[in-house]
């Protein structure tokens, strides 16, 4: 990634989820924030930053039950104490499959949202699109 580029975070492959009708179910979904930056942890320490946050646009026969983000690092910026993530970290998902479910394959999408900083600057917002492949039985 250029630096510059305005891409400070990369949202890898979840794992396919399979499970059976009213099933709870899990992935881990990769992200990569680029080197020298960090992102806002999902509980920011200060009320005006942008927290990272994953919601589910069109979760498809998954149900969307908890996103579980990593344990936040805190790192001295200027004169703050910030709540942030950086480098590599999984957020972990749990889905409960519709109890209507068809079987079959499907995707359930979602939107990634998070404003990157490094020790300078911050910068305006980004969303990602997330997709999480999955197998009904």
């Amino acid at each position: 990634m250029a630096q510059g580029s305005g891409v400070y975070v990369t949202v890898g492959d979840p794992a396919k989820v399979t499970g059976k009708r009213n099933a709870s179910v899990e992935t881990k979904i990769p992200l990569s924030v680029q080197s020298g930056y960090h992102v806002q942890s999902d509980k920011p320490s200060e009320e005006y930053l942008i927290p990272l946050k994953l919601t589910w646009t069109s979760p498809g026969a998954l149900q969307p039950q908890k996103v579980t983000y990593p344990k936040p690092t805190m790192q001295k910026v200027g004169d703050q104490s910030l709540s942030v993530f950086t480098g590599n970290f999984d957020l972990t998902v749990s889905f409960k499959v519709a109890g209507n479910a068809q079987a079959g394959p499907g995707s359930a999408a979602g939107k990634l949202r998070y404003q990157a900083c490094n020790d300078r600057a911050c910068f305006p917002p980004k969303t990602l699109d997330v997709t999480v492949p999955y197998s009904i039985q």
